[in-house]
């Protein structure tokens, strides 16, 4: 039986090139994406993530945790009034005094992972994978997108899951730059793709994600096509 791998998928650059990843080992048909809201603000990555499966052929999963988020203030949220910063991520830790950035969602990828290891199992899968980069986890902006972080929890997962399931972080020591420069090479639909805070008609270009994806995009030698 040839292996399998559940995808955390969230529609936006990292995730999508995750999946793409994926695609190329396995064959779309052994890869399970999953798609988790957490309460955000919108729900456009959630519709991009379906356009995205559209394209490749192949359906998802969804699953809403926001409830375990009900308690936290964090900016993302909707039930937070607390704007979206707009400035880079650099920018934000100036006045944080090393804590995480006011868009981390508390432990997030902490429970992401874990559900995506019970459904993962369930599923007969032998990976998963995750886009976590250092761009992300640089200054402690997002501490559970570090490599100190993936190898405690795919140490977890693996004992946890009667070593049946490891997590696969492929970017974990890349920039965003080069997550592009792979899925340029995959030819990613990133046209399709979502990952502004803001949820409007289109990205705002101001907040930190939009910052660095617009980067990333530069720093190949393109321009970001879902900025048109």
């Amino acid at each position: 039986m040839k292996e399998k791998a559940l995808v955390l998928f969230s529609g936006g650059v990292d995730s999508t090139t995750c999946l793409a990843l994926a695609i190329e080992r396995f064959g779309k048909e052994n890869v399970e994406p999953l798609s988790i809201f957490y309460g955000q603000k919108h729900k456009k990555e959630i519709e991009a993530a379906k356009k995205i499966l559209s394209f490749y052929g192949i359906s998802g999963m969804e699953l809403d945790l926001s409830a375990m988020f009900d308690f936290s203030d964090c900016s993302l949220l909707s039930h937070s009034a607390i704007e979206i910063p707009q400035e880079s991520y650099e920018e934000q830790l100036k006045s944080t005094n090393g804590k995480p950035v006011s868009t981390y969602v508390p432990f997030r990828n902490g429970l992401f992972l874990s559900a995506a290891a019970s459904i993962g199992l369930a599923k007969h899968c032998s990976y998963i994978y995750y886009g976590a980069h250092r761009d992300d986890a640089a200054g402690n902006a997002y501490p559970d997108c570090s490599e100190d972080f993936f190898a405690a929890m795919n140490h977890a997962v693996w004992e946890g899951s009667g070593k049946q399931i490891q997590l696969l972080a492929p970017f974990i020591a890349k920039n965003k730059a080069q997550i592009v420069k792979e899925g340029l090479r995959l030819q990613v639909p990133y046209e399709l793709t979502w990952s502004c805070y803001a949820g409007g008609e289109h990205p705002c270009g101001v907040c930190g994600t939009c910052i660095d994806r617009k980067r990333a995009f530069a720093l190949n030698g393109v321009t970001d096509p879902a900025l048109y």
